[in-house]
């Protein structure tokens, strides 16, 4: 009895040191993953957190609530999206909004302009946390440039627009801002856009982009096939100078309206190529 006793203790004192062992050798095995998961994540070089911001910056006879139904779809994909509301006083008074916005986010940001506002983001873009520009049936000048510059260099000057006594330019007839605007929005809709309309004031269209970021960031340009606002041919020369990446759509000049799931993807598009 007695030997037996001790064959069970020492079994038992046995089990107790594997155990103990096999504890160890866990430990020092977690403590080792905990190490290569440290530094990896801290080893220049690793891919860097993904494009959550996306900034919205409206153009000429429109304000930021016409990027509503965009913003809408963009935040259930999880985006933080602010829509800029432009003065439409001036160029530099449009920048200086958008760069109030830009300065607001937390992390990298995908900028987008529409119509005019292209011009505002060409300068604007130049924020070091703006990592790429989409441009949506936009005017894109080059370094020192005015809108009107690129319009004359185009060879697509504005037609049918004059500046009322106080150098504003209005689109404010219903059935003329459908026409130029928004021929695939439904009728009812393009009125109440008419009636809510921003004019801009003439003078904006002097002011010189001091140097143009599309240079320096990558790019983007959704191409609208049945605009009659801005030629779509136009629309294609543009892009091509500046060596963006062409994405068409069949919509009109207000295509965030007409065909926001369109556009929300492609901007979702955009911000993924933008993080890489």
């Amino acid at each position: 009895m007695e030997k037996m006793s001790q064959v069970n203790d020492a079994t038992g004192f046995s089990s107790q040191n594997a155990n103990a062992r096999q504890a160890r050798n866990w430990k020092q095995q977690l403590l080792a993953l905990a190490g290569v998961m440290l530094t990896l994540a801290s080893t220049p070089g690793q891919a860097a957190p993904a494009i959550r911001n996306i900034v919205l910056v409206h153009g000429a006879f429109a304000d930021g609530s016409s990027w509503a139904p965009v913003i809408s779809r963009l935040q259930r994909l999880g985006y933080h999206v602010t829509a800029v509301q432009n003065p439409l006083t001036s160029l530099a008074d449009d920048v200086a909004a958008t760069e109030k916005v830009l300065q607001r986010q937390t992390g990298d940001v995908l900028l987008v302009g529409h119509s005019w506002a292209g011009a505002v983001i060409t300068q604007a873009g130049n924020a070091a946390n703006v990592k790429g520009l989409v441009y949506l049936s936009a005017l894109v000048p080059d370094n020192d440039e005015s809108v009107s510059d690129l319009l004359t260099r185009l060879q697509a000057p504005m037609a049918g627009l004059a500046a009322d006594a106080h150098g504003m330019l209005w689109l404010d007839q219903p059935a003329r801002f459908r026409q130029v605007m928004a021929a695939d929005v439904p009728l009812k809709q393009a009125r109440l856009l008419a009636a809510v309309q921003q004019p801009i004031a003439s003078a904006s269209f002097g002011g010189k982009v001091g140097h143009a970021a599309w240079h320096d960031k990558p790019s983007w340009y959704v191409h609208t096939t049945q605009d009659q606002a801005l030629p779509p041919a136009v629309q294609l020369r543009m892009a091509g100078q500046i060596g963006a990446t062409v994405w068409s759509v069949p919509a009109s000049h207000l295509s965030m309206i007409s065909r926001p799931a369109t556009i929300a993807r492609l901007l979702d598009r955009a911000a993924q190529a933008a993080s890489r």
